[in-house]
């Protein structure tokens, strides 16, 4: 993804979940897809997809077990 791109994603996801530490960063070698941090800690990835001449986005996130029982 472009810079621009990564950046209007940013404020996009910032905004929409109130989270101001969220960033997106580009991926080393990858350019249909950026990862999403919140501070320093990895959260998921935002795949672009422009097929059909529809550009959207989507985002994966794996929550894992561990994740889950160290919060509970």
């Amino acid at each position: 993804m472009k810079p621009d791109e990564i950046r209007k994603l940013e404020a996009y996801l910032q905004k929409k979940f109130e989270l101001p530490k969220l960033a997106v960063r580009a991926r080393p070698n990858k350019d249909d897809s950026a990862e999403v941090y919140i501070g320093d800690e990895f959260i998921g990835v935002l795949y672009r997809d422009d097929d059909d001449d529809d550009l959207s986005w989507s985002f994966q996130m794996s929550i894992l077990e561990f994740d889950i029982e160290e919060d509970g």
